[in-house]
């Protein structure tokens, strides 16, 4: 059944085509893949120190369990140099990806109104130009110590160091990762992202698949897809939903170990982030079961 809107939006619909912003309708399945040919990944958030990124990968071998990336969210400012470069060895002995999130927020600085109701909408965003300062400057604190995986927060941020980068005042092969909690969630603030330098894409939690499935369709970059989260997020588990997210977002980063944690930036201990590493062992069987002929990109 049609009715006069769907054709009275059919102009709007013509202009966002001209941008690369497509309707989608039930049967879309997603081409794009990883360079070697995967269609996800694994990520496993929350990592906050080297104890809590040893004690995962201990786990992953015992589970015989491959993850691609860890994703460190408290903040590089929080960590000391010598817990980096543990980190930073650690991840290149596993040949996995690290990524460390930039420290400087809005929570963290002296900012009342993002402990309000209303204020917490502006997110974990900059403020001012001396918090811009700060921010590039725990980011080139890593890149010295040899991190080349960086979570972001803000897009103006995303902005500068891109910029940089393109510049060589930054390494070529340092990534950006976003946030979910930089609340991107339809496919216009997809791109725009994109075009301003973002390597891979973390949209906010709730967004169903077909959602998921219009931000694919319009940019080329990973979507890192939260599987699960915890309560202070909604604590809402995906697991059953991840063979079609892999079919609709790939490539895709299934982003896995979030319920474990009471909150954002939770300080996983050793027998959490081994619980962690059970959670991806749950949805790697879930695949095998019924999505058998997905593949998993290669380390």
């Amino acid at each position: 059944m049609f009715f006069k809107s769907d054709f009275m939006m059919d102009e709007t619909k013509k202009s966002l085509e001209k941008l690369g912003i497509n309707e989608i309708h039930d049967d879309y399945i997603s081409s794009k893949r990883f360079e070697d040919g995967g269609q996800y990944r694994f990520e496993v958030p929350g990592i906050q120190g080297p104890s809590a990124l040893e004690s995962l990968l201990n786990a992953c071998n015992d589970y015989d369990l491959t993850i691609h990336r860890a994703t460190q969210t408290k903040g590089i400012m929080f960590l000391l140099d010598d817990e980096i470069s543990a980190m930073v060895n650690l991840a290149n002995e596993a040949k996995i990806q690290l990524f460390l999130a930039v420290g400087p927020r809005a929570p963290y600085d002296t900012s009342a109104t993002v402990q309000t109701e209303e204020g917490k909408r502006i997110g974990y965003r900059l403020r001012g130009y001396k918090n811009l300062l700060y921010a590039i400057e725990d980011v080139k604190r890593a890149v010295d110590l040899g991190v080349r995986g960086i979570l972001l927060y803000d897009e103006g941020l995303l902005f500068a160091l891109s910029k940089m980068r393109e510049n060589g005042e930054l390494p070529n092969d340092l990534k950006f990762k976003l946030s979910a909690h930089a609340g991107c969630s339809n496919p216009a603030s997809a791109k725009l992202f994109e075009s301003i330098g973002l390597d891979s894409l973390n949209p906010v939690r709730d967004l169903q698949i077909p959602m998921l499935a219009s931000l694919r369709d319009a940019i080329d970059i990973p979507i890192d897809i939260h599987t699960e989260n915890p309560k202070s997020t909604g604590g809402f588990i995906r697991h059953y939903e991840v063979p079609e997210m892999i079919k609709v977002a790939s490539p895709v980063y299934l982003k896995t170990g979030g319920s474990v944690a009471k909150h954002h930036s939770w300080d996983t201990t050793d027998g959490e982030a081994r619980q962690r590493a059970k959670q991806v062992a749950l949805i790697r069987d879930l695949i095998e079961r019924f999505y058998p002929e997905a593949i998993m990109s290669k380390l």
